[in-house]
């Protein structure tokens, strides 16, 4: 069911990419134009980008069209509260115990939630008995 690792990493990959530039250019548009909250504007973009995520882990790199969609959803929520969890945790540290950038902190923050977020899904979301 599942493409070979190399392809599917490499899918994950790609989506995720999409999924970075969603969610910082609303991180950035919502911080700068529109005056929101760090907490917010990382949130909102991560949430936006949370549909893009599912539909094209679900169809495209983890292929799993003939399953109980339901589960997948209540696993791939949770999986992204874990994954948010980590990548929120770090964000906050570092923009409150150093003087960098809450922007470098926001675009590094998208590799702990893309590692966190892959591992999770490929493990419990989408990984179904044969």
């Amino acid at each position: 069911m599942f493409p070979k690792k190399g392809t599917q990493v490499f899918r994950f990959i790609l989506v995720g990419f999409s999924n970075a530039v969603i969610t910082y250019i609303i991180y950035v548009a919502m911080r700068r134009w529109m005056h929101f909250g760090e907490e917010v504007s990382n949130a909102a973009g991560y949430i936006v980008a949370l549909v893009n995520n599912f539909v094209w882990s679900k169809l495209w790199v983890f292929q799993t069209r003939a399953t109980n969609v339901w589960r997948e959803i209540v696993l791939f929520a949770f999986s992204f509260l874990v994954a948010y969890g980590c990548q929120f945790t770090f964000f906050k540290l570092m923009i409150t115990h150093t003087e960098k950038s809450e922007y470098l902190w926001q675009f590094l923050g998208l590799f702990i939630y893309g590692a966190v977020n892959f591992l999770m899904n490929k493990k419990l979301t989408f990984n179904h008995p044969r």
